[in-house]
């Protein structure tokens, strides 16, 4: 069989660049190696996590908020295994939704490993055996794992990364976190709500990194509240794991501290590297970086001419959105079409409540790279809509032009900001101003008035309610 594009991975990249194709006119297939389209962010990432996240949101409240809200209730309880029941049903909803979108769109599905014979030929291996179909174009989007250095002693029972933790069906009394980004933060939050002690543990000096400082202090804060604790500017230098529990060696960095902590579960959450296990990517001659990236030009297409990487696999930052516009964006270029990514304008979102969301530079990119800019906070706890609902903690920080006013970043932490983000991003999409931002009527009371307010903030220091 031939086809005009074949796709290799089925996560959010590979099927919305498969789809896009399918739109335009290609005869389209896609391979992919599990049982269930969907890749990591259907399966064991986006996807069930934001279940749990739910629940325990749930859980939390019935236990700590419902009383002030005047709702009273006989003891709450927690069914785990009903809890975990109802993710799994989620998620096969949503691959089913999957399955559903390539047949409408006539996209042929194999099962199996994927690896090329040459660059127009790509073998497929599966327990029924061996099949070869011909492409005349290919997009590799076989995305990314949990790294696992082999000191953890990673044995998928005590020591787990995301992939098991979403599996936990009885509430741990102790729980090691090993890595304060996104997916550490945002599975130490479900446990913390459910009840469980729950210790973090960060190589630097700070939570979420690679985000703006104010976000970082600010969930920081909220965290605390919840009852992790964190153990900052801490390297991990052993994990041991036996029948029914686990214990973790600390050492506090430029210190001869160090320390053992004892829990039932080690989550290693410390990044994710690119997987191209299987792919036989050497035998056709395509290049990867000293990360193990594949290198892609800036049309996403490696030194292989019609062979192309998109997602976790390739450089940037490894979030679903992003690949799918990826995906997108190679589909169009294969079809003679010249789209666009503006990568700076990707937003970023940590969900745990209150939530974080980020688009645009950094207040620490900003002064590294010498750009003149101004700044404006507001925090929620003045708006009335976040009095109202009792969610109060966080802020929106909004970083303009000194001289020009052009927004350059949005930061914010707190309620629906994953959602809020979206205003941000799109003034920013179109070079809008801080005082375009806070021109905007919003409606009141809501969220998004906390944007207006940091705009104005940002312009000449005239926020309304504070």
């Amino acid at each position: 069989m031939k086809y005009d594009v074949v796709v290799i991975g089925s996560g959010p990249g590979g099927y919305v660049g498969a789809i896009r194709a399918a739109q335009l006119g290609m005869k389209v297939a896609i391979i992919e190696k599990y049982n269930t389209l969907g890749g990591t962010c259907l399966n064991v990432g986006c996807i069930p996590s934001k279940a749990l996240l739910d629940s325990s949101e749930h859980y939390h409240n019935a236990v700590e908020r419902f009383a002030e809200h005047g709702i009273e209730t006989s003891e709450v309880k927690i069914n785990m295994k009903q809890m975990i029941k109802r993710k799994n049903e989620v998620v096969d909803q949503t691959c089913k939704g999957i399955d559903f979108l390539m047949k409408k769109n006539k996209i042929d599905v194999y099962q199996g490993t994927g690896s090329f014979v040459t660059k127009n030929l790509i073998a497929i291996e599966n327990v029924d055996g061996r099949k070869e179909i011909e492409a005349d174009k290919v997009i590799i989007a076989t995305g990314s794992k949990p790294i696992t250095p082999e000191m953890f002693n990673y044995d998928k029972v005590r020591v787990i990364t995301s992939t098991e933790a979403l599996n936990i069906d009885k509430v741990p009394a102790k729980m090691v976190i090993v890595g304060g980004g996104v997916i550490g933060l945002e599975l130490g939050s479900v446990f913390a709500r459910l009840g469980t002690s729950v210790d973090v543990v960060e190589y630097m000096d700070r939570i979420l990194p690679t985000m703006d400082t104010d976000c970082g202090k600010e969930l920081m804060r909220s965290l605390k509240k919840l009852g992790i604790n964190f153990y900052l500017s801490h390297s991990v230098t052993g994990v041991k794991s036996g029948k029914t529990s686990c214990s973790v060696s600390v050492q506090k960095r430029d210190s001869e501290e160090k320390f053992d902590i004892k829990a039932d579960y080690c989550l290693v959450a410390i990044g994710r590297k690119p997987y191209t296990d299987g792919l036989n990517l050497e035998s056709i001659g395509i290049q990867k970086d000293e990360k193990g990236r594949i290198a892609v030009n800036d049309h996403l297409e490696t030194n292989v001419p019609g062979i192309y990487a998109i997602g976790d696999v390739v450089q940037g930052a490894m979030l679903a959105h992003k690949a799918e516009e990826e995906g997108i964006l190679v589909a169009e270029i294969i079809s003679g079409a010249k789209p666009h990514i503006d990568y700076n304008l990707i937003p970023g979102v940590v969900y745990t409540w209150p939530e974080v969301a980020v688009v645009g530079k950094t207040e620490e990119e900003l002064k590294s790279a010498g750009i003149p800019y101004k700044s404006g906070k507001f925090p929620f706890k003045a708006l009335g809509r976040a009095r109202a609902s009792m969610d109060t903690e966080g802020m929106v920080k909004v970083l303009a032009h000194k001289d020009t006013d052009e927004i350059l970043g949005v930061h914010m932490v707190g309620p629906r900001v994953a959602d809020v983000i979206m205003e941000a991003v799109a003034l920013m999409e179109f070079r809008a101003s801080a005082e375009d931002m806070s021109r905007i009527s919003h409606p009141h009371p809501t969220y998004t008035e906390a944007v207006k307010e940091a705009a104005l903030a940002a312009t000449g220091n005239r926020a309304l309610h504070i």
